[in-house]
């Protein structure tokens, strides 16, 4: 049996995924009109999205002689794929190794630290 599905996915790409959970199914032009960063060309967006859809990672359906697009990937998959390649990749896959990376490297709030004390406290609770 196979395990979950690993994600390698270029920065435009996953910019692209997140304009259609956020908005959910979009069109070329509206997919273009809402990402973030610097303004790209409709056919660099419609030929990225094409190759996506080769990918299996978005499907499009035709309305009104446009193809409306829409993602077959959740957020959790792709975010639990990633995470997990950057942690095995980066930190031979020590959980520890990489969130003392972040703590030493990000900046990071009193109320984040406390829910990170509350995660950890749950996670050894649910491990009795």
């Amino acid at each position: 049996m196979r395990g979950p599905r690993k994600y390698r996915l270029g920065d435009l790409q996953l910019r692209i995924l997140q304009v259609l959970w956020r908005h959910g199914p979009s069109t070329v032009a509206e997919v273009q009109a809402k990402l973030d960063g610097q303004p790209l060309a409709y056919t660099t967006v419609a030929t990225m999205l094409r190759k996506m859809e080769d990918r299996g990672l978005v499907q499009h359906t035709q309305h009104l002689r446009r193809f409306v697009y829409r993602p077959l990937v959740t957020v959790e998959d792709v975010t639990r794929s990633i995470a997990s390649d950057l942690v095995d990749r980066l930190f031979a896959g020590s959980i520890a190794d990489a969130v003392s990376h972040l703590l030493d490297y990000r900046q990071v709030s009193r109320s984040e630290l406390e829910q990170l004390e509350r995660l950890i406290e749950q996670r050894k609770q649910r491990k009795s």
